[in-house]
């Protein structure tokens, strides 16, 4: 599997998963830039494009338009809850579906995160193979799904509660944005593994990924943008 070897793009060197873990890792360690703090900036630019992505697309008010956040176990599914809640507080009638989580439960963020939204009343469901097939009849009267599942730390196949999740959004022919990539893509290489989202956008956070270069992976990126999330110079 060959990484593109584009270096550049939009003013913005190119990397792939390994350096943007050591980038977070300077970031937090030289910097003192918490994760905490980084998500907040990522789940309220995200938001911020998607009200954009409405106002463009949909030419609908915020208060007539159904946002489903689809959010996995990790960090991405942070960032999505954190995008759920700025959504929210423009008057988007949000609701949040998680991939239920494991026996270690989910990571510190993800727990914080899932409290402010509860906070702010978003409508939460976890989602596990008992009520999967109630999720996907939820879904059909949303007017975009964020997918925001698996990120770039993911490795390996999609499977399980999050496989379906992935099937679910593409069936359902709904305008799909993806924070940080579509799930399923492979973050250095743009290939997939046979189950992954087809975006209509992706929102990619900090840098853009070598894996969002590759041409074969276009049809499944969209329109992309890279957001600025406060990494220092």
């Amino acid at each position: 599997m060959k990484i593109p070897q584009i270096k550049e793009y939009q003013g913005l060197p190119v990397v792939t998963a390994q350096k943007m873990k050591y980038i977070d890792e300077i970031a937090r360690l030289d910097y003192g830039l918490s994760e905490d703090f980084l998500m907040e900036n990522a789940g309220k630019l995200a938001a911020k494009e998607i009200l954009e992505y409405i106002k463009e697309n949909l030419k609908k008010e915020y208060i007539d338009v159904v946002v489903s956040v689809f959010c996995g176990r990790g960090n991405n599914g942070g960032d999505g809850l954190v995008c759920a809640r700025y959504l929210k507080e423009e008057g988007v009638c949000v609701r949040i579906y998680i991939v239920s989580p494991s026996e270690k439960g989910y990571g510190e963020l993800v727990v914080l995160n899932l409290n402010r939204a509860k906070e702010k009343d978003i409508p939460i469901k976890l989602v596990d193979f008992k009520n999967i097939n109630e999720v996907e009849e939820e879904v059909k009267d949303s007017d975009i799904i964020v997918d925001a599942l698996l990120g770039v730390g993911s490795v390996g196949k999609p499977a399980g509660v999050v496989k379906r999740l992935i099937q679910i959004a593409n069936r359902s022919k709904k305008d799909i944005i993806s924070l940080d990539l579509p799930s399923g893509l492979i973050p250095d290489t743009g290939h997939h593994t046979g189950v992954f989202i087809t975006a209509k956008m992706t929102l990619t956070f900090g840098f853009p990924k070598s894996g969002l270069m590759a041409l074969h992976a276009q049809k499944n990126i969209g329109v992309l943008k890279v957001i600025n999330i406060g990494y220092p110079k």
